[in-house]
């Protein structure tokens, strides 16, 4: 069966959204009527959502059902369409579905962000007020995890953990500002997801990156004061929409 896109009309508490969901239910991104913004949280499927809505448009219905072209660009489909592993396993209390709670506080959270060269994918990416964080998620839900200032360990085994997230953040930073053409500083997260909390070695926590555990999203988050005004949210929001911004 060909993936498709639904296109569904939002007209309610004065805003006015054609809002686009994949045939798996995960969100794509939307359309702002009234302003003419066009939000893509699955980059790699902006051409087809821009499409989906012009058609959406000319038909003057409620709702409309439309197959994905497989074209070259959209090759990697399933990989950007589809809810990420850790929701599928367990969509009430996943990483990606707690960061799914932000987006009606105002955040927009984009997942599978492809940030490398030679394919990488960044797990989440979040923008608000509060600032920009790549989130990066480890599981290890039967392993004893020790974090100090400057490493994590797993079961007595030191990670890269660290030095990842701050290779991420520094690609991402380079990334999104080219693309929104002002500084932006993205802050590296690291979330640790176990079954037994990390055991903190000495009194200082890991100065790399901001290191969590699943249960602290999305508190965490609300709690950040915000730092951005919404003039240059919206702005770095545009430019991490874009599918050509990651791809590049």
């Amino acid at each position: 069966m060909s993936p498709t896109l639904t296109m569904r009309r939002w007209h309610r508490f004065g805003v006015d959204f054609l809002v686009a969901t994949a045939d798996t239910g995960a969100r794509v991104g939307w359309v702002d009527l009234r302003s003419g913004e066009v939000v893509v949280e699955r980059p790699m499927l902006e051409d087809s959502l821009r499409l989906a809505a012009q058609e959406y448009l000319r038909a003057d219905v409620h709702e409309i059902v439309l197959p994905v072209p497989r074209r070259a660009a959209l090759d990697a489909f399933d990989a950007y369409v589809t809810v990420p592993d850790d929701a599928a396993d367990d969509a009430s209390g996943s990483v990606a579905a707690r960061l799914e709670r932000l987006v009606a506080e105002g955040w927009l959270v984009l997942h599978d962000v492809p940030v490398g060269r030679q394919g990488a994918v960044l797990d989440h990416l979040l923008i608000g007020t509060g600032g920009v964080f790549a989130i990066r998620v480890h599981a290890h839900p039967d392993a004893h995890v020790v974090m100090s200032r400057t490493s994590v360990e797993v079961d007595g085994r030191p990670t890269s953990y660290l030095r990842d997230a701050r290779l991420e953040q520094a690609r991402v930073q380079q990334v999104l500002g080219a693309a929104a053409g002002l500084h932006v500083e993205v802050r590296p997260v690291v979330v640790l997801d176990t079954d037994v909390p990390p055991v903190l070695a000495g009194d200082a926590l890991p100065d790399a990156a901001l290191v969590l555990g699943r249960t602290d999203v999305p508190q965490l988050f609300r709690e950040v004061p915000p730092r951005l005004a919404a003039t240059r949210v919206e702005a770095i929001r545009a430019a991490a929409g874009r599918r050509s911004t990651w791809t590049a």
